[in-house]
């Protein structure tokens, strides 16, 4: 510990040095901002007065950078408005603007590449057509406390992403607010980062995970997008404590995730507004309206879990098993679960099972666990997803006939999710 402590001192020690040899450098609109930040020596902090730079700048060395109120950087519609090249760069409370648009070159309004590890964005607006900022290859960058506006003129197939980060590891990406973007944060091939407590609203998807391992996704809030939180092909995520509020395919889309922690987290509202149903019937898609969405995933932990007042609570298919289920709520879900298989799945866990708002059972021993077991589907509800077209005998007494008969010879029903543990109240706080 002693040997530690030391360590730090000393590291410390430098630091103070290096704070005490750097020197505050006033930059002025009608000075060349490049010039300035060539001539900068390590560890300088180049502050910007108010006014408008116009240009493509680059920072190639360890300096801090940031602006007073009102200090713009344009980038005149073509390429990076600000590429950062080298490690320990501070870029902080500036409005950057006005980049290319270009997606095929990667035009972002910040650039971060792989030389530049250590980087810290900070308190900063961006407004552009294209990607917001891109880290590609860097390690240990913080994003932190940024706003990222996209344009909503162009199409969301056209718009980049608001924060994009390609094989990082170690990135903190906190506390950002991201808008009409294509997808709020896109995390490719980069392993051991957190997102926590970003606010992504009026996108594509909020957070989109590929061929990523060791994640954590933790107190984000989604609003208003497609899909909340689009997680795919990706392992050891740990996501947990976000909201997904009115999105509207997926409140959380697991495609391809394995050996995966999804807890405590608070889906609600998918699709379950008409005029967001009417808003998108126009744009030539059917929204899917599923809190959780599970495609081919295994081995995953789903548990304290809110799921409500959407079409379909779950929707499990494509041989997505061995998953557990325990301690979530379902609440007030057109359907609950919609799941087809070969397979029957008992969901609880260690004795405890899960809270259904539409449990008609009931509790005699008093242990907060019903004494029937709560069955979400049917036979009937498997024979309707498959034959579409029986829906028109859904109210048919014919219909009754088979629900009566299943419940009469239990030996007829088909396989499907059955809770044996069903919880008499919520397993925790859900706010109303």
């Amino acid at each position: 510990m002693k040997i530690r402590l030391s360590i730090a001192f000393f590291l410390f020690g430098i630091s103070l040095v290096n704070s005490a040899l750097a020197s505050v450098i006033s930059v002025s609109p009608d000075d060349d901002l490049q010039h300035a930040l060539d001539l900068a020596e390590e560890g300088d902090h180049l502050l910007l007065e108010s006014g408008l730079y116009q240009g493509n700048f680059n920072i190639n060395k360890a300096i801090e950078l940031s602006g007073k109120q009102d200090a713009v950087l344009d980038g005149n519609a073509q390429g990076h408005t600000l590429k950062v090249n080298a490690p320990n760069v501070n870029v902080h409370h500036l409005r950057i603007q006005n980049w290319g648009k270009d997606l095929t070159d990667l035009n972002a309004g910040i650039f971060i590449t792989k030389t530049a590890n250590n980087v810290r964005i900070n308190d900063t607006y961006l407004f552009g057509d294209s990607f917001g900022i891109w880290v590609d290859g860097s390690n240990n960058v913080q994003v932190l406390n940024n706003y990222i506006e996209g344009n909503q003129n162009i199409r969301s197939p056209d718009r980049g992403n608001g924060i994009h980060l390609y094989n990082v590891t170690g990135a903190l990406i906190h506390s950002n607010e991201v808008w009409h973007t294509r997808d709020g944060i896109y995390i490719e091939s980069s392993n051991g980062n957190e997102l926590s407590e970003n606010y992504l609203h009026d996108l594509r998807y909020g957070i989109h995970y590929m061929y990523s391992y060791h994640n954590i996704v933790t107190k984000n809030y989604t609003q208003n997008t497609r899909t909340g939180y689009a997680l795919m092909q990706s392992k050891f995520l740990t996501v947990t404590g976000n909201h997904s509020e009115n999105d509207v395919n997926y409140g959380i889309l697991m495609n391809f995730i394995t050996k995966s922690t999804i807890t405590n987290n608070v889906i609600t509202g998918v699709q379950n507004q008409r005029n967001i149903q009417m808003r998108h019937s126009k744009q030539g898609y059917q929204p899917e309206g599923k809190a959780l969405f599970i495609y081919n995933s295994l081995f995953n932990q789903i548990q304290r879990n809110v799921f409500a007042d959407s079409d379909i609570g779950i929707h499990i298919t494509a041989g997505s098993e061995d998953n557990t289920f325990s301690e979530n709520a379902f609440i007030s879900n057109t359907k609950q679960v919609k799941y087809v298989s070969n397979r029957r799945q008992d969901w609880s866990t260690a004795g405890r099972g899960n809270y259904w708002s539409d449990y008609l059972g009931w509790d005699m021993d008093g242990d907060n666990k019903g004494d029937v077991a709560y069955e979400p589907n049917d036979g009937v509800d498997r024979l309707l997803w498959k034959y579409p077209t029986a829906k028109l005998l859904f109210n048919s007494p014919a219909i009754a006939v088979l629900r009566w008969v299943q419940r009469q010879f239990p030996v007829l029903q088909s396989p499907g999710i059955v809770d044996n543990f069903p919880l008499m109240s919520l397993p925790m706080e859900y706010p109303q």
